[in-house]
């Protein structure tokens, strides 16, 4: 069941994992000094976050809403934080104004409609919490900031630093995930720590990965299931941060590494950091939802899109759900929606098998 008293504010959510920017910020090669010391930075403005416990994490009141709010209709702000830490900074587009000349302004303002657009489309969401939610970002926050994220009330874009990262409303995936966090903090709800973070992550991908698809007409089969491409400079030999349909594969590069993240169960990485793994674990879950949508086929946002959906608004899972609970709830709204024997029920049982993940009964959320 949902807590009560309104949705817990989360942990800031960021796109790039901790555990690249730490790796970033070891580098001793002069061709990337620019970026090590990014990372550094980037690292260092994220710590404070980090730091906090599990049990510090408040509240949030559901919003005001603008008295002239038409359903389904987005109202979006994009402020600028001028190369500062401080938000929200200062207000540069607003919802109707026409494009700027500053392209992360414009990128920023048309991720936010293009995420809108696919819930209202696809399933009568209205903005991330339902019910109309304004959706306000801010670009150049920082200087050579590398990452974008999901602070419980608002977007926020790095500018990247320009070596190994790019500007991060360069990629629809990004600003689609980030999103998403707000979706699933007024919906599951899913702590973030473990299993169940490494779920909110995966939703993030799963829903950023549609809202990129859907923009671009792409089916299951002509889309590139990848998360973050066009951040790396052409210097990172590698696609994006993440694949969701080959996990461990987005990138191998001399100074970044290789793709850590496990495409089934049977890599299950057992790691106190990074929240628990929730960036790496992530990629089984994510490749479990390319399997279904895969066997399934046509457009994912579709059937697959639409039980993942049916998820983690529905009932049966709990702020801790583990994978497990997760699949089972799948097969749930699979069955609810298509029927048992479906097509699609039996897509999601056998994606959930092929990532080492056997569907069994659903326990009772509580």
């Amino acid at each position: 069941m949902r807590q009560a008293g309104g949705p817990a504010k989360p942990f800031r959510c960021g796109i790039v994992p901790p555990y690249l920017l730490a790796r970033l910020a070891e580098v001793d090669d002069p061709r990337f000094s620019a970026a090590a010391e990014a990372a550094r930075k980037s690292l260092r403005v994220d710590d404070p976050i980090r730091s906090l416990r599990l049990g510090e994490r408040r509240t949030t009141a559901l919003p005001t809403l603008p008295v002239d709010a038409v359903p389904g209709v987005a109202t979006r702000t994009i402020s600028d934080a001028g190369h500062l830490e401080r938000l929200p900074g200062r207000v540069v587009r607003v919802e109707g104004a026409p494009p700027v000349a500053d392209v992360a302004v414009n990128e920023a303002y048309d991720g936010l409609g293009d995420t809108h657009e696919l819930y209202w489309s696809q399933y009568l969401r209205d903005s991330i919490d339902g019910r109309g939610l304004p959706l306000d970002a801010t670009v150049h926050y920082g200087r050579e900031y590398d990452n974008a994220f999901w602070d419980g009330e608002r977007m926020v874009f790095g500018d990247g630093d320009g070596e190994v990262f790019n500007r991060f409303t360069i990629s629809l995936s990004v600003i689609a995930h980030e999103l998403t966090h707000g979706v699933t903090q007024y919906s599951a709800n899913l702590a973030y720590q473990g299993q169940s973070g490494a779920l909110n992550e995966s939703v993030s991908d799963v829903f950023g990965a549609l809202v990129e698809q859907y923009a671009a007409g792409q089916d299951v089969q002509s889309a590139s299931w990848l998360i973050g491409a066009g951040l790396f400079t052409e210097q990172v030999q590698g696609q994006a941060l993440r694949s969701m349909r080959a996990p461990g594969t987005a990138y191998d590069d001399d100074v970044l590494g290789k793709d850590p993240q496990p495409d089934s169960m049977s890599g299950y990485i057992e790691t106190e950091d990074d929240y628990g793994g929730v960036h790496l674990n992530s990629g089984i879950p994510n490749r479990a939802f390319y399997l279904v949508a895969e066997a399934i086929g046509g457009n994912a946002w579709e059937a697959a899109g639409q039980i993942w959906y049916d998820t983690i608004t529905g009932p049966n899972l709990t702020t801790t759900s583990d994978f497990a609970t997760f699949a089972a709830a799948t097969a749930t709204a699979a069955v609810a929606r298509y029927g048992e024997g479906s097509t699609e029920h039996d897509a999601v049982l056998a994606g959930w098998d092929g990532v080492g993940l056997g569907v069994g009964p659903l326990q009772a959320a509580s």
